[in-house]
């Protein structure tokens, strides 16, 4: 739920919507949300000082409740 809900918010916000993928990867400590992007959109999901991307971590935090979920942002050339 947590990743479809992400995946919604950060195609809205980028100019390739195609591009973007949401992986829930579970760890020991928890949860780690990983959003893949177009390089060219990167700049966008993260913001200006972080500003977007702290937006996206807040609004899922809300979400996950107590257990909570880590974002990690990632473009697509990287692996």
């Amino acid at each position: 739920m947590l990743a479809d809900a992400l995946e919604h918010l950060v195609r809205g916000v980028v100019d390739n919507p195609d591009d973007v993928t949401v992986r829930d990867k579970q760890l020991k400590r928890g949860s780690i949300l990983e959003v893949r992007v177009h390089p060219d959109d990167l700049g966008k999901v993260i913001g200006r000082n972080g500003r977007t991307a702290t937006a996206f971590r807040t609004v899922i935090s809300a979400l996950a409740g107590r257990g909570g979920a880590r974002i990690d942002f990632v473009d697509v050339d990287r692996r």
